[in-house]
């Protein structure tokens, strides 16, 4: 019996739809084949694939990789071009059944080097239900969306305003503190990822999110605990009245089994940071998952016909029934995915405001530099314009 050797960010929607899309195509094709994952957390995951050469070691034979990673994938050789494998086997409606944002972060160097596997991007999740009952509008600018946290905040009862995701994984506090830059006018990098953070944007995003982490009335205890999957679960639990998170966890409210808000989630832009004069706008950030065959493999064509296999719309819709987020236009628009979460039309709509992060082989580096930098602002009262300086000089040095 063969098998297909994949590494996989650890959440168990991904787990399960692998698994049973790896059955699928283990039917479909009459093969006697099975799946061997690796659910790893995100830093042990990068280490798996980058530190410990997992990609080229012929360990793995796919491996999911955010698009954060793909140029430091690419640039040490690690994946595989697919468009040689697009065109002995091509997809039969690629690329148009597809939204142009899932198709330009993998595609530069002359390749394509992704497949897109689970998407959605960030957007404001709030329980429609406490708005209402507070008399609350939808938040426009943060600082209704810090109002409506304190509003909205009831630890007696065991719920929060809100949470912020500060563990210092490369992730969400550096996705945050780039939506707070870009929706206050500000550009966090320039060409070729210089850094631009000496700049009256980068210090209000700042100066908000060390605001927001201190407000024990309006936040759930222990950002720096809290990851993107730790907050979208306390979301689901019915504990977070309103949060900047990923489209996916708004889905898994509706489609989790021991969700707490099923029929009460509702979704919307995230808030502008400055008034449009000033450049001020809603701003969201395209990041994803996808499959990536590594150069290591010494079974690529069985690889890549899972991974084609995969890419087929019944399989795409398989994922999102499974929790995640599917990537395909039909899945977006289909009636039973829609019936079963009344809001994943919307995800057509969320793209258009999707900005997306420089690619750079070192932007794992570049995160972990905005990680100190929200660690310093929300744990000490160093002035943020000292704080900015100094991260602006790392992150040269690394650039």
């Amino acid at each position: 019996m063969a098998s297909l050797r994949i590494a996989v960010r650890k959440f168990d929607p991904f787990e399960s739809a692998i698994r049973r899309q790896l059955a699928d195509f283990a039917h479909a094709a009459g093969l006697d084949v099975r799946v061997e994952l690796e659910p790893l957390e995100l830093n042990d995951l990068h280490r798996r694939l980058f530190d410990a050469r997992g990609l080229a070691d012929g360990s793995l034979d796919i491996a999911f990789l955010s698009t954060d990673w793909l140029a430091e994938a690419q640039a040490a050789a690690l994946i595989d071009d697919l468009t040689p494998q697009l065109a002995r086997s091509p997809i039969g409606d690629f690329p148009q059944g597809w939204s142009p944002s899932l198709l330009g972060l993998q595609s530069f160097g002359g390749g394509f080097w992704g497949m897109p596997y689970h998407d959605g991007p960030a957007c404001l999740i709030y329980r429609k239900d406490l708005l209402a009952a507070a008399g609350l509008e939808v938040p426009r600018t943060w600082e209704e969306f810090h109002a409506a946290a304190r509003r909205l905040h009831a630890p007696q009862h065991g719920r929060y305003g809100t949470a912020l995701a500060l563990f210092p994984d490369g992730h969400n506090g550096f996705y945050d503190f780039c939506i707070q830059v870009w929706s206050r006018g500000g550009e966090p990098f320039g060409a070729g990822a210089r850094p631009q953070l000496c700049s009256q944007a980068a210090a209000e995003a700042l100066e908000f999110l060390r605001r927001l982490a201190g407000d024990g009335a309006a936040i759930a205890p222990g950002a720096r605990d809290l990851d993107s999957v730790k907050s979208g679960l306390l979301f689901c639990e019915g504990r977070v009245a309103l949060m900047c998170n990923w489209f996916g966890f708004a889905a898994l409210g509706e489609r989790w089994q021991e969700s707490r808000v099923k029929g009460r989630v509702a979704v919307a832009p995230l808030p502008r940071g400055a008034e449009e004069s000033r450049g001020g706008r809603s701003v969201s950030l395209n990041v994803f998952w996808v499959l990536a065959l590594a150069s290591g493999s010494r079974q690529k064509d069985l690889a890549w016909s899972f991974m084609r296999h995969v890419a087929t719309a019944p399989m795409d819709k398989l994922t999102t029934l499974e929790g995640a987020i599917g990537v395909r236009r039909s899945t977006w628009a289909d009636p039973e995915v829609n019936r079963l979460i009344p809001f994943f039309h919307e995800l057509e709509a969320l793209h258009e405001h999707a900005r997306e992060l420089p690619a750079h082989p070192r932007l794992a580096d570049i995160s972990h530099v905005i990680d100190e930098l929200l660690a310093q602002a929300t744990g000490t009262r160093e002035p943020v314009d000292r704080l900015l300086r100094e991260a602006q000089g790392r992150l040269e040095r690394i650039v």
